[in-house]
């Protein structure tokens, strides 16, 4: 428990076969992939969101609990923290307020069942943080990721 789970990333713009239909062309010089870290306990969601996020094209890695998410937090920046909130170890809070002390300039994207409490006027999550309320459905999830990353 606790290690990362690794899934293949998805096809970088311009890699495979020539004139493939779905190709994109290449963006412009300086693209790449937007780095999110995704805490998750329950197993078939977590692979649910890594799996609609890489297919979208992001570099996704993935923990099952807050305590493991802050410890890779710590060694590397990411973009992106997108967290549930009712973990074990850590709370999806606490690990987003530890992730805005190491990088004030991460985006927080809280995914819970429990949004109506999730971040009341008294909670310790940071004040620029989404919400999405379980269940999500994944283009508004894609689309929530694509309009923060862009802000």
């Amino acid at each position: 428990m606790g290690s990362p789970d690794l899934y293949p990333a998805p096809r970088l713009w311009g890699q495979g076969k020539q004139g493939c239909a779905g190709d994109s062309p290449a963006p412009s010089t300086g693209w790449k992939m937007a780095k999110i870290i995704l805490a998750e306990d329950d197993n078939d969601m977590r692979r649910f969101l890594v799996k609609a996020l890489q297919n979208a094209g992001y570099d996704v890695i993935s923990f099952d609990n807050g305590l493991s998410a802050y410890q890779r937090l710590r060694e590397e920046p990411f973009e992106l923290l997108l967290t549930d909130i009712v973990m074990p170890e850590m709370d999806g809070i606490e690990l987003a307020r530890r992730a805005s002390e190491l990088d004030p300039d991460i985006k927080i994207m809280f995914i819970t069942g429990f949004a109506a409490v999730a971040l009341n006027s008294d909670s310790a999550a940071p004040k620029n943080a989404k919400v999405l309320s379980k269940p999500v459905h994944l283009r508004e999830l894609v689309s929530e990721v694509g309009k923060m990353l862009a802000a």
